[in-house]
């Protein structure tokens, strides 16, 4: 499959959602796996939390807000830290300080370009790992820098509202497709797979969904 046309990968998720950081990673693993598949992998918007406000709120509000109290949430979160862990990840629980809104992380994905799974991990490390405020524009300014992007550049379009309807309108047309649960992993438009599945499993749903749009012969793009 060498010669085919690269495989389409949307993949619809969110920066502050744990399972997704996870995703991301085993969907790297599972590409490594199928190196005779060539791969055009996208990020898509979607909002875990659109209630949150564009400024952010303290991560112990939000976590009595959605989970009713903080201990209730640590109680049940230690699955995903241990899943985190076995993907070779961290999630620090308790660095977080700040929720954020994540319409700015989308934006800078999507300026990033070819760079957009750089930015996507950059920003997922500083959240889970460091416990950095995505809802400073200094940490987003300095992570895009860190991506390769033009800082002032950056700044400039964060202080505008360049993109936001774009991204929002993606967000709002996952939703109104029916994806309520990230991540989703939409192969070559054919086929989605939803959650953070073993490397092993997105694998096998890689070959299948290659070999599906080879028999239909529809365009990977």
């Amino acid at each position: 499959m060498s010669d085919a046309a690269p495989l389409s990968i949307d993949v619809v998720s969110d920066v502050v959602c744990p399972w997704c950081y996870i995703g991301k990673r085993f969907l790297e693993k599972a590409i490594a796996l199928k190196p005779e598949i060539p791969v055009e992998v996208r990020f898509r918007p979607y909002f875990l939390n659109p209630w949150v406000p564009r400024e952010g709120i303290s991560r112990e509000q939000y976590l009595v807000t959605k989970f009713g109290s903080v201990e209730r949430y640590n109680a049940n979160s230690q699955r995903v830290i241990d899943a985190a862990a076995s993907a070779g990840l961290v999630y620090a629980r308790d660095k977080i300080e700040r929720q954020p809104n994540t319409l700015d992380c989308h934006r800078l994905i999507r300026w990033a370009g070819s760079n957009a799974a750089a930015m996507k991990q950059r920003l997922m490390e500083l959240y889970f790992s460091e416990g950095g405020d995505l809802t400073s524009r200094d940490v987003l300014v300095q992570a895009a820098i860190d991506c390769g992007l033009d800082g002032d550049e950056v700044r400039r379009k964060l202080a505008s509202d360049e993109d936001a309807a774009e991204v929002e309108a993606e967000a709002n047309f996952a939703k109104d497709a029916g994806i309520d649960g990230v991540p989703c992993f939409v192969f070559g438009r054919l086929m989605a797979v939803s959650g953070a599945h073993p490397p092993d499993a997105l694998a096998q749903a890689i070959e299948r969904a290659a070999q599906e749009v080879a028999k239909r012969g529809v365009a990977a793009e």
